[in-house]
């Protein structure tokens, strides 16, 4: 992980913990000047917008400022940003989610009404962003580390006046996201089975344990096997993509019916399903008969009965 000061330096940026920053008409220092955002950046704003289904009552500006930043001024709210920030913040964390988590951040200000205040940036309003952040990313499809990639990096440690400490906000985008994720299963259709599966930290004791855990399962259960029926799909009927690391090249999802389907050159294959486990750090597995069994945890990566890493969800 890259040091916030390191990257500052690198970048020839100026960073002060202000990412997130709040202000207010009477603090803006300098009028708002008539820049355009980028088609491609309005566009990943309007889809923060249509994810939480609410008006945006603010106009976004591409302006010569370091970071991002919620702003009212003479009476109109902005979300104002530099593109060349948000570019060199992706091209650090590597994801482009990075950027989207930060103008989900701004956003979050606006829509929680922080901009009204005249207090300036607080850390309870920074957490709400950031939880908002990561509740719209999740919905967007970003894993839980792309969500929380930008402000890992950002943030400063130790708290301050205006701003929580890092692991403050990185728990408050955790707790977006893992809302967002129980809202997308909870309304996925079809039964979700509540299987027992326990992957512990240990290659011995995971190997009893899963053992166990598959004894466990009511007959039925056993008997759902992943199908190679072709079925058709649409984006609409897609929860989140699958990205295995031995098969970076090939196109997999889980449906809202929570199968896992393989798109490939005959059509689109049903190959297992996505299943409940009780094992709060693991709480889903893919349950198929192509594949070993690939367990699912809080954060959305993919790891297998040793506990080594396989995948994520994106």
């Amino acid at each position: 992980m890259i040091n916030i000061k390191k990257f500052a330096v690198m970048m020839g940026l100026v960073l002060a913990p202000v990412l997130g920053q709040v202000a207010t008409a009477a603090t803006v220092a300098a009028p708002v000047t008539d820049v355009t955002a980028p088609a491609d950046t309005r566009d990943i704003v309007q889809e923060i917008i249509n994810v939480v289904g609410l008006k945006p009552r603010f106009e976004l500006r591409a302006a010569d400022i370091d970071n991002a930043a919620a702003v009212v001024y003479n009476g109109k709210r902005y979300i104002l940003y530099s593109d060349s920030f948000l570019s060199k913040i992706n091209n650090a964390v590597h994801t482009d989610w990075g950027g989207v988590s930060i103008l989900a951040h701004e956003i979050g200000h606006h829509l929680n009404g922080h901009t009204m205040s005249r207090s300036g940036s607080n850390p309870e309003d920074e957490l709400e962003a950031d939880e908002f952040s990561g509740f719209v990313l999740r919905k967007m499809g970003a894993s839980m580390a792309d969500a929380q990639a930008a402000i890992d990096l950002l943030s400063e440690e130790e708290n301050s006046r205006t701003h929580p400490g890092k692991r403050y906000r990185l728990a408050a985008i955790s707790k977006g996201w893992k809302s967002a994720n129980d809202q997308l299963l909870a309304s996925a259709q079809g039964p979700q089975p509540d299987q027992r599966a326990i992957v512990p930290r240990t290659r011995p004791a995971a190997e009893r344990q899963i053992a166990s855990a598959q004894q466990q399962r009511p007959a039925a259960t056993q008997r759902q096997a992943a199908s190679t029926q072709r079925v058709s799909m649409d984006s609409r009927s897609v929860l989140t993509r699958v990205n295995f690391t031995k098969a970076p090249r090939e196109q997999f999802y889980v449906t809202t019916r929570l199968n896992l389907v393989h798109m490939t050159e005959d059509g689109v294959r049903v190959i297992g399903k996505l299943a409940k486990t009780n094992n709060p750090d693991y709480p889903y597995y893919f349950q198929s008969k192509m594949m070993d069994t690939v367990f699912v945890t809080e954060e959305g990566y993919l790891v297998n009965k040793r506990g080594q890493r396989v995948g994520h969800l994106s």
